[in-house]
C-alpha cells in the first residue's frame, strides 16, 4: 500500500498551478498515484515539462486558467512563485479547496529523511554541499527544492533514502504536516517584502516553519549570531536539539573557530578540521561548511569522509564564481547575490580595490547595510538596470565613480574603462535580476559570455 501520510484522498482530482520543475514534478506524482491530474499555468509551459507530462496522459493547459477545470479540485499544489494573493488562488481557497506546496504534496508519499536548509543567503551552497558530503558518505541521498530536481519527481519515479532540500520562504507558505528531521537556518535578512506586505516579522515567520513538527529526535541548526534568529529563537518553543554554530564558541556551539582550526561538537561527534583546508573561502563558506558539517555529523557520516568532501567541494555557479582575468584585471560572477546581505558577504571577501556592478528589480533594499564596506573596497560603482534612480541617489558621493547603464554591453564596457591592473570587478546586482534578464542565471551568464569575449 503507497505511504500516504498527509491523507491525501488518492480517488480525488489533484490540480497542479504553475508548469515548472515542481509542478510537472507534483503532476506526476499524482498520477503514478492514481489521482485525476489536471496542471494548469498562466504563461508558457517549457517544452521539456511539456513532454513529461505527455509521457504520462497528463492533460495541461497554458495561457491563461480555465475555472470549471480548476475549482472542482479536491487538492490543489501550487508554484512557490505564485503569491497567496492572486486571483485564482484566492478563488481556490475562498473555496476551501487545500493548497500545498509540492515539498509538503511529496511528503505525504514518502518516509526518507529530510535535511531542509532555508535562510537569506547561503541556503544553495549549504544545500549543494551536504548533498556533496553525504554522496561521499555512501548515502542513497536525493536533491530537491530549488536545486536538483523536484522532490515529487523523485518519490514518483526515483525516490531515496534521504533527502538534501532547500526551501525558500514561498515553499514553506503552503507546508503544514512536513517535518524536517534536520531543520537549518543559515540567516535571515530582509528580503522578498514585497511578498509579505513589507513587514519583517511576516517573512521571519514563512522561515520558521521549517521547524514545525520537529520532535525531540530532531535537529535545529543554526547561525547563533544572527540577531533575528537569535530573537526568534529565544521566543519559540522547540522539542528539537539546538545545534548552534558561529565563529567564536558560545555555551552550546557545535561548531566554532578557535586558533585557525574549525570544531566540531554533536552528541555523535566531536572531531575538527584546519580553516585553511576548507575548499570554499570567505566567511559566509565558513559559516556554510559549519552547518553542512554539523548535518552530515548527526547523519552519523564518517568524519574522514566530511573532511575530504570539505576540502574537495567546488563553488556554487554564480556565487563569487571567478570568471576571468582581463588586463591584469580579475572579473567575478557574483550575480546569485539577489538581496543586500548577499553583497554584504561578497565585498567582504574582496581584497583588491573592487568595481561593483548593482542594480536590477529592487524589493525594497536598505542599502545602508553594505555602506561601510563599499565606502572601503570600492572604487567604483556601475549601476545595470532600467531603474537605477535609488542606487545612484544612495551611493553618489560615496565612491569616486558612480555610472549609469541600462544594459549589461554597456556595465562591462564601463567596468573595463574603470578598473586598472590588480583590480577585481564583481557582478553582485543587490537586485532581483527580471527587469533585464529571466533570471539570476541567465545575468549571470550572460555576464560571463560579456567577459570571455574581451579575451578574443
Amino acid at each position: 500500500m503507497a505511504v500516504n501520510k498527509h491523507d491525501i484522498n488518492l480517488d480525488g482530482r489533484l490540480v497542479v498551478l504553475g508548469g515548472g520543475e515542481s509542478g510537472a514534478g507534483a503532476a506526476v506524482l499524482g498520477k503514478v498515484k492514481g489521482m485525476d491530474v489536471f496542471l494548469s499555468d498562466m504563461g508558457s509551459i517549457p517544452q521539456k515539462y511539456k513532454d513529461l507530462l505527455d509521457k504520462y496522459a497528463i492533460p495541461y493547459e497554458e495561457g491563461g486558467h480555465t475555472e470549471e477545470k480548476i475549482l472542482n479540485a479536491t487538492v490543489v499544489v501550487k508554484s512557490p512563485g505564485i503569491p497567496p494573493y492572486a486571483p485564482m488562488v484566492k478563488k481556490i481557497t475562498d473555496k476551501g479547496i487545500p493548497v500545498l506546496s509540492e515539498i509538503e504534496f511529496a511528503a505525504g508519499f514518502t518516509d526518507a529523511r529530510m535535511v531542509c536548509i532555508t535562510g537569506s543567503n547561503g541556503k544553495t551552497t549549504t544545500t549543494l554541499l551536504t548533498y556533496h558530503i553525504l554522496r561521499k558518505g555512501g548515502v542513497d541521498v536525493g536533491l530537491a527544492g530549488n536545486v536538483g530536481k523536484s522532490l515529487a519527481l523523485q518519490v514518483a519515479v526515483d525516490p531515496h533514502d534521504t533527502y538534501v532540500i532547500e526551501l525558500s520562504s514561498f515553499q514553506l507558505e503552503n507546508m503544514y504536516k512536513f517535518k524536517a528531521n534536520i531543520a537549518v537556518i543559515m540567516n535571515i535578512t530582509p528580503d522578498h517584502l514585497d511578498r509579505y506586505d513589507y513587514k519583517m516579522e511576516n517573512y521571519v515567520a514563512a522561515k520558521f516553519r521549517i521547524l514545525q513538527n520537529q520532535t525531540k529526535d530532531d535537529y535545529f541548526v543554526y547561525w547563533e549570531n544572527d540577531p533575528i534568529i537569535r530573537q526568534q529563537v529565544a521566543q519559540i518553543q522547540s522539542e528539537a536539539l539546538h545545534l548552534p554554530f558561529g565563529v567564536d564558541r558560545e555555551e552550546n556551539s557545535a561548531a566554532w573557530v578557535e586558533d585557525g582550526v574549525v570544531h566540531f561538537s554533536t552528541p555523535e561527534e566531536v572531531w575538527q578540521i584546519p580553516r585553511e583546508k576548507l575548499s570554499l573561502k570567505g566567511l559566509h563558506n565558513l559559516y556554510n561548511s559549519m552547518a553542512a558539517g554539523i548535518s552530515a555529523s548527526v547523519l552519523n557520516i564518517r568524519k574522514d569522509n566530511i573532511r575530504e568532501a570539505l576540502e574537495d567541494f567546488e563553488a556554487v555557479e554564480h556565487r563569487l564564481e571567478y570568471v576571468a582575468t582581463v588586463d591584469g584585471v580579475r572579473y567575478v560572477n557574483d550575480s546569485k547575490a539577489t538581496n543586500v546581505n548577499s553583497t554584504w558577504y561578497a565585498l567582504e571577501s574582496m581584497n583588491t580595490p573592487t568595481v561593483l556592478i548593482l542594480g536590477g528589480k529592487d524589493k525594497g533594499n536598505d542599502y545602508t547595510e553594505i555602506e561601510a564596506l563599499v565606502k572601503e573596497k570600492v572604487k567604483a560603482i556601475v549601476c545595470m538596470g532600467l531603474h537605477n534612480e535609488k542606487l545612484l541617489e544612495f551611493f553618489t558621493g560615496k565612491v569616486p565613480e558612480i555610472v549609469d547603464t541600462n544594459s549589461l554591453a554597456d556595465a562591462v564596457a564601463a567596468c573595463r574603462r574603470l578598473a586598472s591592473e590588480g583590480d577585481t570587478v564583481l557582478l553582485s546586482p543587490c537586485c532581483a535580476s527580471f527587469d533585464l534578464f529571466k533570471s539570476y542565471e541567465d545575468r549571470g551568464c550572460q555576464f560571463k559570455e560579456a567577459v570571455k569575449s574581451l579575451l578574443k
